[in-house]
């Protein structure tokens, strides 16, 4: 079978975590914290910190700058994970915007376990604060402008996700 996988992020420089942002519930009040670092040993980009319900809280994100992957239709999203045994949730737009509709999908990570993930893009809903809107349909992925990575769903206390690679699957 013929390879048929696409780099987005590789993480093979420190200079590549300056291509991603940190998006907590801060901007809507909440008090969770998070941080990207960059893992010299591994050659990863960490994203930790710690969730927290107060003032209506209970997110962390980490997302990339956005931009024109210039990619043609992919089938699925591959990316090579080590976590902590909690549930984190992979986010794509066909938009620059900030805000807005975003196409989202669960992973599990297993405890201090590198483990490779594929995510059908049929499969991804899209979504807004939270909530299902079906009638937006199904995500274009030749249209790719961002994505990144969430914890939510009441996961309350410190996390840690280390992203090996990012890549997509005609």
């Amino acid at each position: 079978m013929v390879n048929t996988d696409t780099s987005i992020f590789e993480f093979e420089k420190s200079d590549e975590i300056n291509s991603w942002r940190i998006v907590n519930d801060g901007v809507m009040g909440g008090l969770s914290q998070s941080k990207i670092t960059w893992n010299e040993k591994e050659n990863t980009l960490g994203f930790s910190g710690a969730v927290s319900l107060e003032n209506n809280g209970g997110f962390a994100s980490v997302r990339a700058i956005p931009q024109n992957f210039d990619q043609k239709e992919f089938k699925k999203i591959k990316l090579r994970v080590k976590g902590d045994g909690k549930i984190y949730q992979f986010r794509m737009r066909s938009t620059r915007n900030f805000d807005g509709i975003a196409y989202t999908l669960d992973f599990e990570t297993e405890k201090d376990k590198w483990k490779e993930i594929e995510l059908a893009v049929d499969d991804f809903r899209p979504t807004f604060r939270g909530r299902v809107y079906p009638q937006y349909g199904k995500f274009n992925s030749s249209e790719l402008q961002q994505i990144g990575i969430l914890i939510a769903n009441k996961q309350v206390g410190e996390f840690h996700l280390e992203l090996d690679w990012v890549r997509v699957e005609q």
